[in-house]
């Protein structure tokens, strides 16, 4: 079913705009990021986190001032429900922990681990130079199959539309506060092979468009191409929201963030495939003076001769 087979949507004549609103969130993030930094998980800080369930309510603070006895008052604590929390801190030992969890049951109440993880710095450290490598080596690998399937052209546009969605989503993370942490990675990994294909099968219809419609401006030819994959483009990308969206409701606090960095992965990787990646073909003709073989690129000129 081609819901949209009969409509022609002119994405080419309205790409500035799509480009302004794309730099406005893109900035937006950029700012958050240079002067908030990340909140980078234990994953990648190293640390200790403790998830722990009261059985009865109690209170941050009163749980604070616990960690403040033991020199830890600057642990990050995160209530989930009235008697669940979420506890992050400087390493501590298991001797540590146990007396910890003592004073806890002492003075407030009888605490149940539910989760509980270590990681040390140095750990932490080889995380973020491993997660760095996997995205520079996903980078060069999608430049050398673009190029290689297409043309060099076709890969930068697909890598600018890839940079374009890793940083909507970093910076609307850094906005949010939310942690970075291996599962985001991921996240943001699968972000990218899902961008890249929606950008593929766009270029790949341009490219036959450009072999069969050689009479079409290549303004049109971009057009039409995006007319014409952007029902399976839609569809695609809806059914793989609703699974996410179920991950992100129903999928608890382990889940929840890596399942948002798919959610707004999915719509950034949309948007750009069909508002920013082949659009910025055109203007790269246009910067460095190229004329599309077989294509009359300007009308204007094609009268004069």
């Amino acid at each position: 079913m081609d819901i949209f087979r009969d409509k022609n949507f002119n994405f080419i004549k309205n790409r500035k705009i799509a480009y302004t609103i794309s730099a406005v969130i893109i900035l937006v993030g950029l700012i958050s990021i240079i002067f908030h930094g990340f909140n980078f998980g234990i994953d990648f800080s190293g640390g200790t986190l403790l998830q722990l369930k009261f059985d009865k309510s109690v209170s941050t603070a009163e749980i604070r001032k616990v960690f403040g006895e033991f020199n830890l008052s600057q642990s990050t604590i995160q209530k989930l429900s009235e008697n669940e929390f979420v506890i992050r801190t400087e390493n501590i030992d298991t001797e540590r922990r146990k007396e910890i969890l003592s004073v806890l049951k002492e003075k407030l109440a009888n605490p149940k681990v539910l989760r509980m993880e270590t990681v040390g710095p140095i750990i932490g450290e080889d995380l973020k130079r491993l997660s760095l490598y996997a995205l520079i080596f996903a980078f060069i690998g999608i430049i050398l199959y673009v190029t290689l399937r297409f043309e060099f052209k076709f890969s930068v546009v697909s890598i600018l539309a890839l940079f374009h969605d890793c940083l909507i989503v970093l910076g609307i993370f850094s906005l949010l506060k939310k942690e970075i942490t291996i599962q985001v990675v991921a996240a943001i990994l699968t972000i990218i092979g899902y961008s890249v294909n929606d950008t593929i099968i766009i270029l790949d219809r341009l490219r036959e468009n450009i072999k069969f419609k050689t009479r079409e401006t290549f303004e049109n030819l971009i057009n039409l191409s995006i007319n014409q994959t952007l029902t399976r483009t839609i569809f695609t990308t809806l059914t793989t929201i609703f699974p996410i969206l179920t991950l992100y409701f129903f999928g608890g606090i382990i889940l929840s963030d890596f399942a948002l960095a798919l959610l707004l992965g999915m719509i950034a990787g949309t948007y750009s495939s069909i508002f920013i990646s082949s659009p910025l073909l055109i203007d790269w003709n246009k910067i460095f003076k190229v004329h599309q073989k077989g294509l009359k690129i300007n009308e204007k000129k094609k009268v004069k001769k």
